[in-house]
């Protein structure tokens, strides 16, 4: 009777002590454009590599979590994330209204702009206007796509999708489009690494947030990723990774290294302005 006893109360402890019944919590799910260069690319010897593989593996750690990425189109991404496959998305994704209405974000951690990119040669372009009767290349499922589509209604020029932004660029290059729109970043990253590739007209008035969504029931998890975020900014490990994998030291206002308040991307739907105490270990 005693070991019976005994046994029902060792059950009862366990059900009760999250700490006895749960080791450790899962590795948290996520996934990339694993085509995105210099945010995440193939490996040598495989694997990816880039910014948001060492920005989030650096963010899990710090949460005491494993950390699993999908390299995949990113077309599939929020699909994938709201269907429950991911925990939240790794990948640069900009916050828009129409988006952030559907998602949880947390606050940025770059800023990104739409920018330009055309083969060496080629004029300039100054405005819209200089598309007229040509082609621009853009990454499937991306704002640059919608942008694109809307101004080649307005200016008469026509878009070609294209499943990843190295293919949108590999266009430009073989002379099947014009020129091709995408972010900053990966356009000055491309012309970086191929001569007859240039990085040409930033469209200042795009700028807006990269940050990480998440489903709108993961609350808790949205606020724990941004305050690890915050205090990678705030020690700096955020601009060191972003001088690594983009070769420019972040400006003093970057998203790399200003913490901005509440949860969320200010002015956006779902920011909680609720100030809060920032605890960094």
């Amino acid at each position: 009777m005693m070991q019976r006893f005994a046994a029902i109360a060792v059950a009862a402890l366990l059900v009760a002590s999250p700490v006895l019944a749960q080791d450790k919590l899962p590795p948290l799910k996520t996934g990339v454009d694993g085509t995105f260069a210099p945010h995440a690319m193939p490996k040598l010897g495989g694997g990816i590599e880039g910014f948001q593989i060492d920005l989030f593996t650096e963010a899990a750690k710090r949460m005491h979590r494993e950390i699993v990425f999908d390299a995949v189109s990113f077309s599939t991404l929020i699909p994938g994330m709201q269907s429950g496959r991911y925990d939240f998305i790794a990948a640069p994704t900009t916050v828009t209204k129409e988006r952030a209405e559907n998602m949880l974000f947390t606050a940025g951690y770059l800023w990104t702009a739409f920018q330009f990119g055309i083969k060496k040669g080629t004029p300039p372009i100054k405005g819209w206007e200089d598309l007229k009767g040509k082609s621009v290349s853009v990454n499937k499922g991306t704002p640059y796509e919608t942008l694109s589509k809307q101004m080649g209604e307005k200016y008469g020029f026509t878009v070609q999708v294209y499943d990843t932004q190295p293919d949108a660029t590999q266009a430009v290059l073989s002379g099947r489009a014009y020129a091709t729109l995408g972010g900053n970043t990966t356009i000055v990253y491309a012309a970086s690494k191929n001569p007859q590739f240039v990085a040409d007209l930033v469209l200042k008035e795009t700028r807006a947030h990269w940050a990480a969504p998440f489903r709108k029931d993961s609350v808790a998890l949205r606020n724990q990723m941004q305050d690890t975020l915050d205090c990678m900014k705030k020690d700096g490990t955020i601009a060191r990774l972003a001088e690594k994998w983009f070769g420019k030291k972040p400006d003093a206002d970057d998203l790399a290294v200003v913490i901005t308040p509440g949860y969320g991307v200010p002015g956006m739907p779902g920011y909680d302005p609720t100030p809060h105490e920032l605890k960094c270990g």
